[in-house]
């Protein structure tokens, strides 16, 4: 299970940002999953409620958006946007000659602090 791990890396980056920014507390975090990213939401919701215990964030409201994957396809030479890691042809052509181009894994887009 790697979201114990991606979830201590963005604890790490939060507390930081929120020291950083003179919180008291975390009281929200958004984060960005990648389509393809193989994070599956409900562990990483587990993970990182078990990982923010006795830090800044313990307690915070955890907000997790599904990004969808851009490629490019060499057949139609159009980009085009995937849903999930399970379908891997072009929409509009249904050629498997796909390349992503953005998936970007996980990132945290935001975070709520009290002062």
């Amino acid at each position: 299970m790697h979201e114990i791990t991606l979830c201590q890396r963005a604890l790490e980056i939060i507390e930081q940002q929120a020291t950083a920014n003179g919180a008291r507390r975390v009281t929200g975090v958004w984060l960005k999953v990648g389509a393809f990213s193989c994070v599956e939401t409900e562990a990483l919701t587990f993970c990182f409620d078990l990982v923010c215990r006795g830090s800044l964030a313990e307690g915070c409201t955890l907000h997790v958006e599904q990004q969808h994957a851009e490629c490019w396809c060499e057949s139609c030479r159009q980009y085009v946007t995937l849903l999930t890691q399970r379908v891997r042809r072009c929409p509009q052509c249904h050629s498997d000659q796909l390349q992503i181009v953005a998936d970007d894994g996980m990132q945290i887009q935001r975070l709520e602090i009290e002062e």
